[in-house]
């Protein structure tokens, strides 16, 4: 993808948060948010992963983990969903993990 489609990418993706947002209201599971923000992603067309494993690859060899992407979209963008107050420094720590990972360029 080019940088000028990333860019789009990633604020379609914000106004489809924030339309799920709007229409559920605060004080939900954060896999109620997931599962809504797939379906609206996907209504309009975009390729969706969710909840995707990621495997660690080291020295040519390749790990298993427990570390799951919440949806990444069009092979290009992680969006890492939290339903908290605030976002804490290991919440910024998983979505960088998930960043550094083979790829996963962008995030959200």
């Amino acid at each position: 993808m080019t940088k000028k489609e990333i860019t789009q990418l990633s604020y379609d993706i914000t106004g489809f948060a924030i339309k799920v947002h709007k229409e559920l209201g605060p004080d939900l599971l954060e896999s109620i948010y997931e599962q809504c923000l797939k379906y609206e992603l996907e209504s309009n067309g975009y390729n969706v992963k969710q909840q995707l494993l990621v495997n660690i690859l080291y020295d040519e060899l390749e790990f298993e983990s427990n570390l799951r992407v919440d949806l990444l979209v069009e092979d290009s963008i992680v969006v890492e969903l939290k339903a908290v107050e605030n976002i804490l420094p290991i919440h910024e720590a998983q979505l960088l993990t998930y960043m550094k990972l083979p790829h996963n360029r962008k995030a959200c």
